[in-house]
Parts: structure tokens; C-alpha cells; sequence
């Protein structure tokens, strides 16, 4: 088996479950189990160390009340399944990552966060109540009021504490499926912070940064900050495409690309273009269907395989607020001097978070895409020595390779959600080849 990035591979048994009743079954038949929804975890979290439950099965919504648009649903709906439904009357996720091909329970146990986190939390702040399958098979309703450590420590926890069969949680109304977007065309990093900051009264905010310039135009970016358009803003366009679904990607790569294409040059080049299409377009406001606006990767099918089969690593990391442009300045230039460019590169500014490993803390996060050659953990370990002295972490649902050293230094309510581990029994029975590498 292995995540989204490719890397790395484990053996494991598979199980498969489709009924909710069968949950209980599974869990107490197992020890070294994890639950594994999608598959959208980069490295990985969605392995188990003996035995992988797959849940994508238990896909049924179950209740949705439009008075306070809470919505029940199965914890291996996809959230395209969410959006498919309720787009097109009007109601669109708390929160969504930056792709649709997620589950449900995926998002609660990663607490996912978006481009609105530094406005309205992770997906986690917007769950009320869970159904946990803990060890023994035994299923615990949790939410704030009802088993609240457990429903905290379930939030972010990446499956450690049990399999999560059922997540309520609210949805927003809007008045179009489109996204009014302003584009800000930065030179360098201070001033993309800058612009960051002075969009975060802005609903949705997030930079793409050209990972390869130097000198005075390191850093340099395109801000994205955007709000669900207005029926005064989509004008006379009709009810039908005002809310429209778009059809399923029809672009696929059927094959492994070799190494060589994604080069310094190739990356340089895209950069170069991306840059100087976005400038074009920063002295206007211009309308973005919500699926182009928050997953454009999704536009490409198995796009993974851009980075060849050896795979690729994501390390996206968040800083606090006062070291963010001395910090974030020494990871881009050591990219930039390594020739080890990443095409995707996307600066966010970030909130705090309730969940016990939740990611997000107040700063901001840049994530890094990189395939999988000589010499890339070498450069990754330096960088993760600059995010530790400046007391930031890495996002679990991204880490493929940190060290136990790296990730205890970034998690200061580990010993906690260890302790409560232990007493549930989840230590003896929900294991992933995340939390054996990183001794959770």
C-alpha cells in the first residue's frame, strides 16, 4: 500500500467494510489496524501496520436539516458527493482542503483546513457530533459536551483513537457556486505576508509562490483572496449555471512520467508563465466556478504521476507569525539553491486549532511538492531544523519521512493524547505505519 505521494510502500492486510453494524466486527477481529478512507493522505497515516480497513464503502448521508443546515453523512462520503448534492441548493462545506476526492472521516481525522482557516478554523471547528468506534468495537457517540478529550482528540488525531463510522457537521448557505476573486501580484516574500495580511478580512485568502526566484524577487507571488459571489455579482445568469456542477475531470495521466520532465527548467518556465498570467489579471475582480477556485489539481486525474514512480513528498510546515519571514526566506532559498523547484508551492495564513494534534497554530504554513530523489531528505532535514528552532511543526496528513525528534518538538499536547491512547486501549490496537515511525 501507500498514500497519495507514492512513498512509501508497506504490506498490509486489507479489509473491507460497507455496513455500518460491521464496524464493530472488524475492530475487535484486529489489532494494528487503521482506518483508511480515500487513500488522499500523502505519506503514511492511512497504512496500517498489520491491517488497513477500507471505509470508502460506508458512503450514505443520512439527515440534513435546513433550519440550522446540519448535515449527517457516513464517514467514507466523498465530499465531491457533498458537494454534488447540496451546490445546487445553495449550501457549500464549512471548510474544504484542497482537493474533493476526500471522505468525510478522512477530513475530521486530519481536521483539514482551507484557504478560510484564518477566518473560520479547520473542519474540525465546524463538527458537532462524531460516531467513534473505539477499541473493543464498542461505538461512543462524541462531540463537545458527550466524551469531549475523546471527540478533541478524534479531531486531527489521524485515526489513532478508533475508526470514525458517522460525523455531523454544518453547512453554509450562498448565493451561487461562483467564487468573486481579486488577484495581488507580489515581488518578494515580505510583501506576499503583507498581502496576506491585509486580505485576511477576506473569506477565502491564499498565495502561490514562484519557489524558484532569488535575490530581490524571492518569495514572489500571486494572492488569491476570494468570497462567494452575490446574486448582484453573477447578474442574469441562470439559476442552472449559477449553481452549476462541473462534469468529472476528463484529462488523465495514464502513465508515470520519467524523472527528468520535471526539471529546474520545465518548472522555471511554468513559474515564469503562472507569474506573469496572474499579474495580467490583478487589477480586476473576476469571477472563478467554486471547483476551478479550490481544486485545480483535481482538474487532472491521478496527477500524482507527474512525479514519476518513485513518488513524491509534500512537506508543508507552519511557523508562528514572528519568525515567518526569516524563516520561510531560508527554506525557499535553500530550494532555490538546490535546484529542487516545486511547481506547486502555496503560502496560507493560518488560525489556531482545538484538536490535540491538529496542525494549524497561528502563522503561516507553506507547502512544497518534491519527487523522490538523491539527496531531497537531506535538504528536508535542514529545513526541518529551521521550522523547529522557530517553534513550528509539519501537518501529519502530508509527513512521509520527519523524524520522532522533529515532530515531538512541533506537538506540544503529544504526552496527552499518548496518555489517553493508553487508557482506551487504542495504543494496542489502532496503529498506523505513521504512528510506529513516529512512536505514537
Amino acid at each position: 500500500m501507500e498514500g497519495w505521494g507514492r512513498y512509501p510502500r508497506h504490506d498490509s492486510e486489507v479489509m473491507d467494510c460497507r455496513l455500518p453494524e460491521k464496524l464493530s466486527e472488524s475492530v475487535a477481529s484486529r489489532a494494528g489496524l487503521i482506518a483508511r478512507g480515500n487513500g488522499r493522505s500523502y505519506g503514511d497515516a492511512a497504512i496500517g501496520e498489520r491491517s488497513t480497513l477500507m471505509c470508502s464503502g460506508l458512503n450514505r448521508m443520512t439527515s440534513f436539516h435546513s433550519i440550522d443546515r446540519s448535515l449527517t453523512v457516513e464517514a467514507g462520503v466523498l465530499l465531491s458527493d457533498v458537494l454534488r448534492a447540496f451546490v445546487p441548493r445553495g449550501y457549500f462545506p464549512p471548510v474544504v482542503p484542497g482537493t474533493k476526492f476526500v471522505t468525510i472521516g478522512g477530513m475530521v481525522a486530519s481536521d483539514v483546513h482551507g484557504k478560510n482557516h484564518h477566518r473560520d478554523g479547520g473542519f474540525g471547528d465546524h463538527v458537532s457530533e462524531l460516531k467513534l468506534v473505539v477499541a473493543g468495537g464498542e461505538i461512543l457517540t462524541c462531540s463537545r459536551t458527550s466524551n469531549p478529550e475523546l471527540f478533541f482528540a478524534t479531531v486531527g488525531g489521524m485515526g489513532m483513537t478508533g475508526i470514525i463510522a458517522e460525523a455531523t457537521f454544518a453547512l453554509r448557505s450562498i448565493e451561487s457556486g461562483w467564487i468573486a476573486q481579486r488577484t495581488i501580484a507580489t515581488e518578494n516574500l515580505g510583501d506576499a505576508l503583507k498581502a496576506l495580511q491585509q486580505t485576511e478580512g477576506a473569506t477565502y485568502s491564499v498565495a502561490w509562490i514562484d519557489c524558484l526566484s532569488q535575490g530581490a524577487s524571492l518569495g514572489r507571488s500571486l494572492i488569491f483572496a476570494g468570497e462567494h459571489a452575490t446574486l448582484d455579482q453573477v447578474g442574469g445568469m441562470p439559476e442552472a449555471d449559477r449553481f452549476s456542477v462541473r462534469n468529472a475531470a476528463k484529462i488523465s495521466l495514464p502513465f508515470d512520467l520519467p524523472q527528468w520532465a520535471l526539471n529546474r527548467t520545465s518548472i522555471a518556465a511554468f513559474n515564469e508563465l503562472y507569474f506573469r498570467a496572474g499579474t495580467r489579471k490583478s487589477a480586476q475582480t473576476s469571477l472563478v466556478h467554486w471547483d476551478k477556485y479550490f481544486f485545480p489539481l483535481d482538474g487532472i486525474l491521478e496527477w500524482n504521476r507527474l512525479y514519476g514512480r518513485r513518488g513524491f513528498l509534500q512537506h508543508q510546515c507552519v511557523v508562528p507569525a514572528r519568525d515567518a519571514l526569516p524563516v520561510l526566506s531560508g527554506i525557499l532559498e535553500r530550494f532555490a539553491r538546490s535546484g529542487k523547484g516545486s511547481f506547486l508551492a502555496v503560502l496560507k495564513k493560518l488560525g489556531a486549532s482545538s484538536g490535540m494534534l491538529s496542525f494549524p497554530m497561528p502563522g503561516y504554513t507553506l507547502a512544497l511538492d518534491l519527487p523522490v530523489t538523491q539527496g531531497v531528505f537531506r535538504l528536508l532535514d535542514e529545513i526541518d531544523e529551521l521550522v523547529v528552532k522557530a517553534g513550528g511543526r509539519l501537518y501529519l496528513a502530508k509527513d512521509a519521512r520527519q523524524s520522532r525528534h522533529t515532530f515531538e518538538a512541533g506537538y506540544p499536547r503529544l504526552n496527552a493524547f499518548k496518555e489517553l491512547r493508553k487508557v482506551t486501549g487504542a495504543d494496542r490496537h489502532f496503529e498506523s505505519r505513521l504512528a510506529m515511525r513516529l512512536g505514537i
